[in-house]
């Protein structure tokens, strides 16, 4: 099905999958109010609005229930501090959102804390329940494929919903080559309701089609939801606009 998706379709796709994000340092209240207005398009909603912490009571209380806010945990840098990451979710949870999307801490992966980095997970997973949690591996700071398969199986193993490539503040984000290798360990996984987020770097239709055809070729078609499939993008939602609209994609970006 996928493979002969056209644009359109793979638009429509994207925005019910779209996690509509901001999350600049300079952020203020009347930004995510125009976000949380951004999100309820003309065209039907996003699936989530992701957040600094300190937002997501303003978010909640200006979005439909149909539409979650997702916020940030160890977030951008993913330093092995427990306290911090429990810190944010806490807030998280207590201001009622509904997604945690936390760092690991890649660099102690890399450096060989396997089991540091599963307690980290542990303790996240715990303190987040029953909201979704998706973990960032930071696929691009990742350089070894092997890095990214660990890291992937670390999330899983710890109870991850979805396992996300990307913090979108690094030279690298998502790529084609990175999603392969987090897709093949979630299918391995034989978790049936393990999803996958693609964040950082997509801005156009064009670019979503590839990842939702290579969700569908790893997963099945089946897995193609907001329950199991996201984008993470501030910029993605423009070009989904433009082609429900009738235009053109825009041309693939550089990351390809």
């Amino acid at each position: 099905m996928t493979q002969d998706l056209t644009l359109t379709e793979a638009a429509r796709l994207a925005l019910e999958c779209l996690d509509l994000t901001s999350l600049n340092d300079a952020d203020t209240a009347a930004d995510i109010e125009a976000l949380c207005k951004r999100a309820q398009t003309r065209f039907g909603p996003v699936a989530a609005v992701c957040v600094w912490p300190r937002f997501v009571a303003q978010a909640r209380s200006l979005l439909p229930a149909g539409i979650r806010v997702a916020a940030v945990a160890n977030f951008p840098d993913g330093a092995l501090d427990v306290a911090r990451a429990l810190a944010d979710v806490q807030q998280i949870v207590a201001a009622g959102g509904g997604e945690v999307d936390v760092v690991l801490p890649y660099r102690a992966l890399m450096q060989g804390k396997t089991q540091e980095c599963a307690d980290f997970l542990n303790q996240v997973r715990a303190a987040s329940r029953p909201l979704t949690l998706k973990v960032i591996i930071e696929s691009g700071e990742l350089v070894q494929p092997e890095w990214i398969a660990q890291a992937t199986r670390l999330a899983l193993s710890a109870g991850a919903d979805f396992v996300k490539t990307s913090t979108g503040k690094t030279p690298v984000s998502a790529t084609l080559e990175a999603a392969t290798t987090m897709l093949r360990e979630i299918a391995a996984s034989g978790l049936p309701q393990a999803g996958f987020k693609a964040s950082g770097g997509i801005q156009s239709v064009t670019d979503a089609r590839m990842y939702l055809t290579l969700a569908s070729e790893t997963l099945g078609a089946q897995a193609l939801t907001p329950q199991r499939f996201r984008f993470g993008a501030s910029g993605l939602l423009n070009d989904i606009e433009a082609v429900l609209s009738g235009q053109a994609s825009a041309p693939v970006s550089g990351t390809y």
